[in-house]
């Protein structure tokens, strides 16, 4: 994916409140400036690929992430040549075994967020809506996520840091 049709993605999203703005504009300032900003061996900053998975009742597929030990969305860093969205979608099936999918043909960005990564990283996280049949035997692959669960949006609320919430709050304001 080249810098041009990142930016263009990123273009077209339209925050959910003020701090997702920022987390916006420093991505775009940052994707503009860095050599590769998808590449995570170029520069320690670097775009990664996120999910909020929903099921039709409307519950939340959380990990228990292997290093942090915290409750968050799939996702992590995008392979060679991978897109955000793809990357999302790949995350997903390794972190909770579940084959999720984009809920229309084009991928829809839910949510932008920079947040610290562990290593001294620095992610410019694309959030992607997707969804799951809750109805699917959830297998992380062999050392991936140690838990995996469908939560409400209320539990969810108690075990998921500010981050993953914000994008909680953009999915529930998007009818798709």
């Amino acid at each position: 994916m080249s810098r041009e049709r990142l930016l263009d993605h990123l273009a077209d999203h339209v925050p959910a409140d003020p701090v997702e703005a920022r987390s916006l504009a420093r991505t775009r300032a940052l994707v503009a400036w860095l050599s590769a900003p998808l590449d995570e061996h170029a520069d320690p900053t670097h775009v990664t690929g996120s999910a909020i998975v929903l099921a039709s009742d409307g519950r939340v597929l959380l990990h228990r992430h292997k290093r942090l030990g915290r409750w968050l969305q799939p996702g992590g860093h995008l392979d060679p040549g991978e897109t955000p969205w793809a990357a999302a979608v790949r995350e997903t099936a390794e972190e909770t075994g579940l084959v999720a999918h984009h809920p229309d043909a084009d991928p829809f960005l839910l949510h932008v967020d920079v947040h610290e990564g562990p290593r001294g990283h620095v992610h410019l996280d694309l959030r992607y809506l997707l969804h799951g049949d809750a109805e699917v035997a959830l297998r992380p692959a062999a050392g991936e996520s140690p838990d995996v669960g469908w939560w409400d949006t209320d539990e969810a609320a108690r075990v998921s840091d500010a981050s993953t919430l914000a994008a909680l709050r953009a999915a529930r304001t998007v009818s798709r």
